[in-house]
């Protein structure tokens, strides 16, 4: 079964592979797994919409630690499931989708990533297994089973160059093991056969190649860019729109060019464009929120630099409405989406609408990303109506979520000793203050705090 290109699917599984890609980019990851598993349900042989789905999946799964006892939970809990895809590969094939619900529990347990690279394999889905095993190799790179399967499955599709470097390796893992040796004899014959090598398409990173350049352009609009070379990028990527009309993350990328040019007004046409391509796309709805509330930025600026303090005020309050209203919108349009849930509990928030905003936290903490903040702000929210022991158990679940003492765990620490001083417990204070001076003495007034506690303790 040949693998197919996103210009290939049908119109509903390129809005799905579309939603799901940007839902990964912001690290929606519940929701890109969702979309991005129908995505692969209703066209298996998109293997671009698989790898992402995968790395999807690795991430949600590694938010918490990873050890033995939990890819042992993981094993015991989809044991019947394992067994009724192994019987099915035993028996020649149909085991893909059994095998993908395994791997949504735990996307790098081995027993689980064989079953469905024999799934994938039995189904003639070869690059599904490759791409699968290449997420596997990264985290587990000397592992004798996962390196000596991918040699075998990059052979069986003619990358020669790529099978000589996995069993070149295999024989460093295991210099003494005969087979390994024979192995890799082979793999080098093969490739010396073959005339072009490979070298230029090696990886299956190289197949996604234009969804990377999307990615590095992401990252590479944070820096200082010359005009010129924005303009070069600006034709290249509208020739790369004109090709492939359907292909959203050419718009987006574009889109965002034409921001940093500062060219607002084409920045916002070709993402409305995109937008009919695909209606109903909150990541499109971002993007022009996101160029507007930029093009009022810009002309706030201008204003002040003229000079017209007036015209600047009145066009910053105009901001402050129209990032209220377009949130709220949003919201509205995308009940499920819970980064908007999150954005719009912190701007009730800050309006002291506390009951509306704990209403949004209480959804929004239903995402790994934004569980820990949603913790904060919901204990924050508690503390202003004067609940101060909800206010405290929101502030311990958030403290339990994280394991290194970073600057969010510190402001949660310190929250609750400031919680457990304004209600007269001031051990309990001094215990919360101790854990901060002990690693950052400068934060903040710790210093002060807890030397007060000592002077307390003389007197």
């Amino acid at each position: 079964m040949p693998d197919i290109s996103l210009s290939e699917v049908s119109q509903s599984a390129r809005d799905l592979f579309n939603k799901g890609f940007s839902a990964f980019e912001r690290g929606n990851l519940d929701y890109a797994i969702h979309l991005l598993a129908q995505c692969v349900a209703t066209e298996p042989r998109l293997v671009q919409a698989r790898r992402f789905l995968r790395a999807a999946e690795v991430r949600r799964f590694k938010e918490k630690p990873v050890n033995f006892l939990t890819h042992a939970m993981a094993f015991l809990a989809c044991l019947p499931t394992y067994a009724k895809a192994r019987a099915k590969v035993a028996k020649g094939g149909g085991a893909l989708e059994l095998a993908e619900k395994l791997l949504y529990r735990d996307p790098l347990n081995i027993e689980f990533i064989k079953v469905f690279t024999q799934a994938a394999a039995a189904a003639n889905l070869p690059e599904a297994a490759i791409q699968t095993l290449e997420i596997a190799r990264d985290h587990y790179p000397n592992d004798v089973r996962i390196v000596s399967w991918l040699g075998s499955l990059y052979q069986k599709v003619g990358r020669t160059r790529s099978a000589r470097e996995c069993f070149e390796r295999l024989c460093e893992i295991t210099p003494n093991d005969p087979m390994a040796l024979k192995a890799l004899k082979d793999a080098m014959a093969l490739d010396s056969m073959s005339s072009d090598g490979w070298e230029q398409a090696e990886t299956y990173r190289d197949m996604i190649r234009d969804t990377r350049e999307a990615e590095v352009l992401e990252q590479e609009s944070k820096a200082v860019r010359s005009e010129t070379d924005t303009e070069s990028l600006i034709e290249e990527f509208k020739k790369k729109v004109a090709a492939e009309p359907m292909n959203l993350n050419y718009h987006r990328a574009l889109g965002r060019l034409y921001a940093q040019k500062r060219s607002y007004g084409e920045a916002l046409e070709i993402l409305r464009r995109a937008s009919e391509l695909s209606p109903g796309d909150p990541e499109l709805d971002a993007a022009v929120s996101a160029v507007r509330v930029q093009q009022m930025d810009h002309d706030i600026a201008a204003l002040r630099e003229a000079g017209d303090a007036a015209a600047a005020e009145a066009l910053e309050a105009e901001r402050r409405r129209f990032l209220e209203e377009d949130l709220r919108e949003r919201v509205e349009r995308y009940p499920n989406d819970l980064r908007l849930r999150y954005e719009w509990g912190v701007m009730l928030l800050n309006q002291g609408r506390l009951n509306e905003a704990i209403q949004q936290f209480q959804m929004s903490q239903r995402n790994p990303r934004f569980r820990v903040r949603s913790y904060y702000y919901l204990a924050v929210c508690f503390k202003r109506k004067g609940q101060y022991d909800l206010a405290s158990e929101q502030l311990k679940r958030a403290a339990s979520e994280l394991a290194v003492m970073d600057e969010t765990k510190k402001e949660i620490i310190y929250e609750l000793g400031s919680i457990a001083e304004a209600t007269g417990n001031r051990a309990e204070a001094a215990s919360y203050y101790k854990q901060i001076y002990q690693v950052d003495i400068g934060y903040r007034d710790i210093a002060d705090k807890v030397e007060r506690v000592y002077r307390g303790n003389e007197t």
